[in-house]
């Protein structure tokens, strides 16, 4: 199994297109956003991660996602993965990180031992 692409975003929806195809709608990928109140902050990340299964794999497999800050692992979050041979899935990764101050964070992201897709999100000040 390969990562296609993982983002972050406000929600994740499904639909049926013609035929036996199916639309995957990601609304409200972002990258950065203001701390809706002041900090300290728990913010309740939405990480989906899009994944394809080759023909030849068993489909079954383990994701791994690492949050980082400054080096420093502040979440960690392994699900297993059940994809059937030839097709996509998506996986929905939700951990709860402190903010006690804006910056960065990085989610890695890794099925098995294969290579690792990185993503960052900032959370930026509070307004006013």
């Amino acid at each position: 199994m390969h990562i296609l692409a993982a983002l972050f975003l406000d929600d994740i929806q499904m639909r049926q297109a013609a035929g036996p195809s199916t639309r995957i709608d990601l609304l409200g990928v972002q990258f950065s956003a203001v701390a809706p109140q002041p900090l300290p902050y728990v913010w309740a990340a939405h990480l989906v991660v899009l994944v394809h299964c080759p023909t030849d794999h068993q489909g079954f497999s383990a994701l791994t996602v690492e949050f980082f800050r400054d080096d420093v692992e502040v979440a960690r979050n392994v699900q297993p993965l059940q994809i059937e041979p030839g097709r996509f899935g998506r996986q929905l990764v939700r951990p709860e990180i402190t903010f006690s101050e804006p910056g960065t964070i990085e989610a890695h992201c890794r099925i098995d031992a294969g290579p690792t897709t990185v993503v960052p999100f900032t959370l930026l000040p509070p307004i006013g």
